[in-house]
Parts: C-alpha cells; sequence; structure tokens
C-alpha cells in the first residue's frame, strides 16, 4: 500500500523519531532511500546518504539520551513539516535544546528522499567540546 496517506506520512515521522532516540542507527538507514538528500543548516551542499547517516551516528554517539518534543507537525501530499525541540546530553553531560524545524518529503514506497533541516548551528556547540 503506497505512503500516501497523511496517517501512513504520520507514522513514518513517529518511527524516524522515535528510531533516533533510541540509537537505532539500522532502522534509520532503512528508511531513507538510496538517493536520499539531506540539507542542514549551515551545509554549503546537500548531503548524500552516507554522508548523512555519518552525521546522524556522530549525534548518537555524541549523546547519551535524545528526546523530541514536537511542537508542530504538519503533513502535505508526500511527506510533513515538523517543528520540534531536541533535547539532549551530551557524553560529557553537557545538554542542548535544539529549536529545529524540519521538511521530510516521503516517496510513495515510505522511503525517505529529502530531508532539509534548519536550526541555529550555535545551539548545538555544547556537544562540539
Amino acid at each position: 500500500m503506497p505512503v500516501t496517506d497523511a496517517e501512513a506520512i504520520d507514522q513514518v515521522a513517529d518511527q524516524l523519531f522515535d528510531a533516533i532516540e533510541r540509537s537505532d542507527r539500522a532502522t534509520i538507514a532503512g528508511m531513507w532511500a538510496d538517493d536520499v538528500t539531506v540539507w542542514h543548516s549551515g551545509d554549503r551542499r546537500d548531503n548524500e546518504r552516507a554522508r548523512a547517516l555519518r552525521v546522524i551516528d556522530w549525534f548518537i554517539d555524541a549523546t547519551t539520551e535524545r528526546r523530541y518534543e514536537v511542537l508542530d507537525r504538519q503533513v502535505f501530499d508526500g511527506g510533513f513539516v515538523q517543528q520540534h525541540v531536541v533535547h539532549a546530553t551530551g557524553r560529557d553531560g553537557a545538554s542542548i535544546a535544539l529549536r529545529v524545524c524540519i521538511v521530510i518529503k516521503v516517496r510513495p514506497d515510505g522511503l525517505i528522499h529529502r530531508i532539509d533541516e534548519y536550526f541555529d548551528p550555535k545551539d548545538i556547540a555544547p556537544l562540539l567540546g
């Protein structure tokens, strides 16, 4: 069944953020299309799948816990836009509360093929050591 209705797209969103909270790298990688492109604030260009997954790996490795506080999520045909605060604690005890707006596009087969993530890069500095 194609992932095109709002409920199915909402489930993709829930699954993605739950997997990040649980450090489930395999689920995250399995949700991304082979040709996914990811852009983050501060990036000069889009990231291909391998580099984007390394960023996720870094975030999981740099933190001991992560929690998403969803402020708003709007589903559109083929994806969703979400505003959230990601609360995370670094390995050294530093904590962040990073406000993010993210736009994620989902193919009819349920795989994520585009991510645009907007945040103030200075707010992640406590995790950089």
